[in-house]
């Protein structure tokens, strides 16, 4: 029975970085008849990684998104970043396509790397293939791949084929459904050759353990497995697909994306296994019927196109011209890699680019809908830098710049630091914030310096005094005259500033005692130490006045000398900010984390299994902020690229000895320059 024509569907590409997802979309695309000749990713030619940024770093740093049409049914292909830096924007992706296809390589100690996408699939219900990439090196490993990417994913892993092999090649691979054997052939489709005797146990092995499988989800089929009775194919198929909509199970293919090796055998099972967008349009939460509805996943400040919302179509159409929520559709734009090039309608299951749509962000929606689908939300900062325009002029547009590329990517995020002034840019990572940078001067020729953001340390202090603070000065007509008693003492930490005024008699009259509390504040900006003063009670006990010469300026000017002299006698000490930090690892890797800890002056509270997470553990601890900085690059270095964290601040914390005399030095440096 011939397959219907389907509706525009959308498939991603993702997985971990290096393992070929760029390469597969270049096999895809040149398999199906769009690119008469493959181009290749270290010499810049490919059809995706066409931005600067990704070719200076030859890897993925945003979707890349591509059409094509493969026996009749149009497809829409976007290979997303596979560096988990750029997490946010394949999240994005996945939410909005019929299925993913995860790319990995046939090695077992990389199927750690999986993870971060394995659980986003099933926490969400995403249909997805694995396609083991690279199969035709003679070191690949597949059943020991499986084993180890079994150990992250939470549904069960389908072996749909096993490898033909000549010697220790694989040449090819023999389907377990329909019990074929295919020889591959570089560039070309496979032949279809006789099953061979050579691994025959092999194969009823594995399509047994298929079987099986299935059964766990259809009792029909487990009936006949217990009578052993051989299922028909179609009964099969039809449990592969039911299962693989539902997200039950997660079908296995192989081959070699750079020598397009299985690659038809991948676009036949998405063309028969993956569902249409009405089922992805009812797992964000989308009913049937009603207005057009198109639910946007990224979002592009382009050079000449101007803002650029890209987005699928999960319900009616799009016309070219109409009005939509207010606003006028001034073009629809299909895009293919960095080409864009004009259409008047986009339909249901179409990936579409609407210019100009100011109003419009990453995860809104866009038609007469007033709801928000679900959509997940930002990935939390864990690296930053303080940043400043190479030019002063440019000062003004650096705001409005980074305000765009926060819009691009929800998980850049920036912050006014207003103890310390600096402008802090926020991200998921190092190479995360040098993209920014880059992008910074390539779309909006703005060049920007960079550094490590200051700590923030306080001051407090540890004894009590009482001070007399005067300010007395003649020139002529009125004079200056304010004269204040205070009392300094500390408070529990965490208390933050206390003005008391107890003040009797009309010594001071009562509308110069605010200006008194003014110039306390104002010294406390910056202590004996250099840094803002805080858990301090500063008591107005006594003072007098001129009835001529006494204004505010004078009582505030006599508070700061009161607190300048009487400050260095009450023992000040520097504090540093601690933060609760929650460090996330595979189990294996918990024990150096705690080394981790250790040795950056931090205190381990304990540790336990991650919730939710298979193989995973949640490590507790508290940290100086000072020493954070690079915690992020160290962890994934130490865990293949998937250990991360989540941090709040917990508390102020004294510092002594030559730590403190370090940052104090550094400090009083700082000042006198």
């Amino acid at each position: 029975m011939t397959k219907p024509v389907s509706a525009p569907r959308a498939a991603a590409l993702i997985g971990p970085f290096s393992s070929g997802k760029t390469t597969l979309l270049e096999s895809l695309l040149f398999v199906s008849g769009s690119l008469a000749r493959k181009g290749g990713v270290k010499d810049g030619t490919s059809a995706g990684d066409a931005s600067p940024e990704a070719r200076q770093h030859q890897m993925s740093v945003e979707p890349n998104i591509a059409g094509t049409t493969y026996l009749e049914d149009r497809w829409c292909f976007i290979d997303c970043p596979g560096s988990v830096e750029f997490l946010q924007d394949s999240y994005n992706v996945l939410r909005v396509v019929d299925a993913a296809v995860v790319v990995v390589e046939p090695d077992p100690a990389r199927a750690v790397m999986v993870a971060p996408f394995l659980k986003f699939l099933d926490d969400h219900k995403i249909p997805h293939f694995l396609f083991l990439n690279k199969m035709d090196d003679s070191k690949a490993r597949l059943r020991e791949t499986l084993e180890a990417l079994q150990a992250v994913s939470e549904r069960p892993l389908v072996l749909r084929e096993i490898p033909m092999l000549e010697g220790d090649k694989v040449v090819g691979h023999v389907d377990l459904v329909s019990e074929r054997a295919w020889r591959w052939r570089e560039g070309k489709p496979s032949d279809l050759v006789k099953l061979p005797e050579r691994g025959r146990g092999d194969e009823m092995q594995a399509r047994q353990e298929m079987l099986e499988h299935l059964a766990d989800f259809d009792d029909h089929l487990l009936e006949e497995l217990l009578e052993d009775t051989i299922p028909a194919t179609d009964e099969i198929y039809q449990n592969l697909t039911r299962d693989f909509h539902q997200d039950l199970i997660v079908p296995v293919f192989f081959g070699s994306a750079l020598s397009d090796h299985g690659v038809r055998r991948l676009l036949k099972a998405l063309r028969h296994e993956v569902p249409e967008y009405d089922v992805t349009a009812a797992r964000l939460g989308l009913g049937e019927g009603g207005p057009s509805v198109a639910q946007v996943f990224k979002t592009i400040h382009a050079q000449h196109t101007g803002k650029l919302s890209f987005a699928r179509v999960l319900r009616g159409a799009f016309v070219e011209g109409e009005t939509v929520g207010g606003a006028k559709l001034s073009g629809l734009l299909a895009p293919q890699g960095v080409q864009l090039s004009k259409q008047g309608k986009a339909e249901a299951g179409e990936v579409v680019a609407f210019p100009r749509l100011d109003s419009v962000a990453t995860g809104d929606t866009v038609g007469a809908i007033e709801e928000r689908l679900s959509w997940p939300a930002p990935l939390a900062p864990l690296f930053a830098l303080a940043v400043q325009t190479a030019r002063k002029a440019d000062e003004v547009k650096l705001t409005t710049s980074l305000v765009k590329l926060i819009e691009e990517d929800p998980s850049l995020s920036i912050e006014q630091n207003p103890e310390t002034g600096e402008i802090l840019l926020w991200g998921q990572g190092e190479i995360h914030l040098m993209v920014a940078m880059e992008r910074l001067k390539n779309r909006f020729n703005l060049e920007v310096l960079s550094h490590r953001p200051q700590v923030p340390y306080k001051e407090t202090i540890r004894k009590s005094t009482s001070v007399h603070g005067r300010h007395k000065r003649q020139t002529g007509g009125h004079g200056q005259f304010g004269d204040v008693y205070l009392d300094i003492a500390p408070l529990p930490r965490g208390e933050g500033f206390a003005f008391i005024d107890k003040i009797v008699g009309g010594v001071i009259p009562r509308q110069y005692i605010p200006s008194v509390e003014e110039g306390v504040k104002d010294y406390l900006r910056q202590g004996p130490l250099g840094f803002p003063v805080v858990d301090v009670a500063v008591t107005l006990t006594n003072g007098s006045f001129h009835s001529v010469d006494s204004s505010d300026m004078a009582f505030k000017t006599a508070a700061r000398i009161a607190m300048t002299e009487g400050m260095p006698n009450c023992d000040p000490v520097l504090l540093e900010p601690i933060l609760a930090v929650e460090i996330s690892v595979p189990t294996e890797h918990t024990s150096k984390v705690q080394r981790i800890v250790s040795g950056r002056r931090g205190q381990i509270l304990g540790y336990d299994a991650k919730p939710g997470w298979k193989g995973w553990d949640s490590v507790s601890a508290c940290l100086p902020q000072a020493e954070m900085a690079d915690l992020i690059i160290e962890l994934r270095s130490l865990t293949m690229g998937v250990g991360t964290f989540a941090w709040r601040f917990d508390h102020l914390q004294e510092v002594m000895g030559r730590q403190a005399q370090q940052v104090i030095g550094s400090r009083r440096a700082a000042l006198a320059s």
